[in-house]
């Protein structure tokens, strides 16, 4: 009897070991995320604000000196991150009015997001502060072009692996009214948004609010960024 007591103790320690391991491994874990620059709403409004100057060509080019470059050299706190196409007339940084330090950028051709992609907007918010992310897509981008007219064959064509990332807004926009490229490149954006939002990196976070993810399509002629709703 004696013996049995002292097993279930025995076990009973050992549980209690186990739970205090495991609290002290979430406390780390949280303790490892880092405390956010701004709130997600005053960063969307200072990129939003930026991109107004840029529209209205009221530059302020803030955070372009050579103080600012010596104090980002010592290490990075930007206030949002964007997940931009590759095309050459979509910097963010330009497009938004900011400099060095304030934006996070990760580019790609069609702004599609790949894990690598998913990763890096993670490093972002886990290690860096950001608690906005904008995905932004352009109007007659020319890898959504592509994947619209790669994907008008059969649905096994090899069309590589950049236009298979948008092949899933290919299809949900086909047989909408209107421009196919146009809704093609809104779909993505939207899709994109979803897989961020659900993706093991980030759910978490924005399920709890901590971390919004935004869209918008930006109009080469114009400027002017058109943001979809959440």
């Amino acid at each position: 009897m004696v013996i049995r007591k002292r097993k279930v103790l025995a076990s009973i320690s050992m549980m209690l070991a186990l739970v205090a391991l495991l609290v002290i491994a979430t406390h780390a874990v949280t303790a490892a995320i880092s405390a956010p620059t701004m709130p997600p709403a005053e960063a969307l409004k200072l990129l939003l604000d930026g991109n107004q100057r840029f529209v209205a060509g009221k530059l302020e080019h803030p955070n372009q000196t050579p103080e600012r470059r010596a104090e980002v050299a010592k290490g990075q706190h930007p206030f949002a991150a964007v997940l931009a196409c590759a095309d050459s007339r979509t910097p963010p940084e330009i497009i938004f009015d900011r400099g060095l330090g304030d934006i996070f950028t990760v580019r790609v051709a069609g702004n599609v997001a790949d894990k690598v992609v998913i990763e890096s907007l993670d490093y972002s918010v886990k290690h860096l502060g950001v608690r906005v992310v904008m995905v932004l897509g352009h109007r007659r981008c020319g890898a959504v072009i592509a994947a619209v007219e790669g994907h008008e064959g059969t649905a096994d064509q090899d069309v590589g692996p950049m236009l298979s990332e948008l092949r899933p807004a290919v299809a949900a926009s086909k047989g909408m009214p209107g421009d196919p490229i146009e809704n093609a490149v809104r779909e993505n954006v939207e899709l994109v948004m979803k897989n961020l939002a659900t993706s093991e990196e980030l759910s978490a976070m924005v399920k709890s609010g901590d971390l919004k993810i935004v869209g918008g399509i930006y109009d080469l002629d114009t400027g002017t960024i058109e943001m979809l709703k959440d």
